[in-house]
């Protein structure tokens, strides 16, 4: 079982930045992929980052690309999620994930769904 906590929500104003950061625990960190999804009232999961296991890959949810920054710390079994520039439309609860890669992971990913979750920290960016 991995367990994911995460730090750092908070409120900010537009075109402010916010540094979220999660811990994961309970398996190897440099055996799992890393990410963040976030939710809104209305708004289906959204996939916002992941990262590979490795370090050597990321990708970004188009809505974030060029804002977001996402970076892992394997002495610290930790990552973290560098948010730029915030718009209103970040306004979300911002979740942590992590998942053991496999064939057919990104879809996974991209879709919002990991198999380990943290209980998520609340982003508010103010106009």
């Amino acid at each position: 079982q991995v367990q994911v906590v995460e730090s750092g929500g908070g409120l900010v104003q537009a075109g402010g930045s916010l540094r979220l950061s999660c811990a994961a625990s309970g398996r190897t960190f440099r055996s799992l992929d890393m990410g963040w999804v976030r939710s809104s009232p209305g708004k289906d999961r959204e996939f916002v980052a992941v990262i590979g296991s490795t370090g050597s890959t990321t990708y970004y949810a188009d809505s974030v690309k060029g804002r977001f920054i996402l970076s892992r710390d394997s002495a610290k079994n930790t990552v973290s999620l560098q948010m730029n520039d915030l718009k209103p439309n970040d306004t979300a609860v911002y979740y942590c994930g992590a998942d053991l890669p496999r064939a057919g992971s990104k879809d996974f990913y991209l879709r919002g769904r990991f198999a380990y979750m943290g209980q998520g920290t609340q982003v508010t960016v103010s106009s």
